[in-house]
């Protein structure tokens, strides 16, 4: 098991990559729990819950609202849960984001913490403390910074993921690469064959680089004001893409990223060869590096994203492998851009 530590504003958070959700009662403080988890995941996985109270929600990013929220606190209140009580996530992003959310509201604040059960999770959602939902289609429009206690990553609860939720993780793998790590990227190319069979000592590999990666950052720059805006490599468009075309968050960033390294070639930041090397990667893990999308359509989500500071917003380019930087683009010149794509 591999440990790492987020240290935050509103205290540290323990990220235990490789360690079992069988052990979550361990972790757990005295007195009293409530799970939060969604229908899939209490299925697979509701026998090796510790006893606790369950709070059950429904699976996917239109369940990832206020109304959702509400129907949580609800719960809390009927349960007559106070400011004493533990609450656990066990999910994926969706779950995570909002057990973050409501127990970071809840009673102006209950502690927390997190079993991630998809890669996505694993890597990026639970890590680094944000927490918070979808407004009106726009994600992630309302939240909070708070870190939970402690994230159990569970490598082995990788193996009932769905192709499509493996894709989502992946996505944001080559993301932490291109941003921190020309080393990093290697490996993925070395190792498309072995990450296609969640071969377990590879994801585990995989998994610890990409939270170290992300731990690194945040450490820096807990509520994005500089250095964790580099983690935004990929999301601007594809956060717009996600809206637009409903797609999913993997498919959607791994478009993000190929657009943002043509945008970082026609600035004349990237090498062509750099940002075919991220093509070819992606196409290799099955992910897509090519949309059809109303462009009208994705650059109004684009005039609406949280990185927009009046007319600029901050988009992130890369200037090699490994190596990201925060540019202000006019929202004009970037839809000039994107129309002549």
């Amino acid at each position: 098991m591999h440990e790492i530590t987020v240290q935050g504003q509103t205290g540290s958070s323990k990220i235990m990559v490789g360690e079992r959700l069988d052990n979550l009662a361990a972790y757990l403080p005295a007195g009293r729990t409530i799970i939060i988890t969604d229908e899939n995941v209490r299925r697979l996985y509701g026998d090796r819950f510790p006893n606790a109270e369950v709070i059950t929600i429904g699976c996917g990013e239109q369940h990832k609202t206020l109304e959702s929220l509400a129907g949580i606190y609800d719960r809390l209140i009927q349960a007559e849960a106070d400011r004493t009580a533990f609450i656990v996530g066990i999910g994926g992003g969706i779950v995570g984001d909002v057990t973050g959310f409501a127990a970071s509201t809840y009673m102006r604040g209950v502690r927390f913490g997190f079993v991630a059960t998809s890669l996505l999770a694993q890597v990026d959602a639970t890590v680094g403390g944000k927490n918070g939902v979808n407004f009106k289609g726009y994600k992630n429009m309302v939240g909070v910074f708070n870190q939970p206690d402690f994230v159990i990553i569970d490598i082995g609860l990788l193996k009932t993921l769905p192709d499509e939720e493996i894709a989502c993780g992946l996505a944001e793998i080559v993301k932490h690469a291109c941003i921190a790590d020309p080393d990093y990227f290697d490996f993925i190319e070395q190792h498309c064959e072995p990450i296609a069979e969640l071969d377990e000592g590879t994801m585990l590999h995989l998994v610890h680089r990409s939270v170290a990666i992300k731990a690194g950052v945040v450490n820096q720059d807990e509520r994005e004001a500089g250095e964790r805006r580099k983690l935004n490599f990929g999301h601007t468009l594809g956060h717009a893409f996600e809206k637009t075309l409903g797609i999913s968050h993997g498919a959607a960033v791994s478009a993000g990223m190929v657009m943002a390294a043509e945008l970082s070639v026609d600035q004349k930041r990237l090498t062509v060869q750099a940002a075919t090397r991220i093509r070819r990667l992606l196409a290799r893990l099955n992910l897509p590096t090519h949309l059809e999308f109303d462009r009208e359509a994705v650059f109004n989500a684009l005039k609406k994203d949280k990185k927009r500071v009046r007319t600029d917003i901050h988009f992130i380019l890369l200037e090699r492998l490994g190596k990201a930087v925060v540019a202000t683009i006019g929202i004009d010149a970037l839809g000039q851009w994107l129309m002549g794509r």
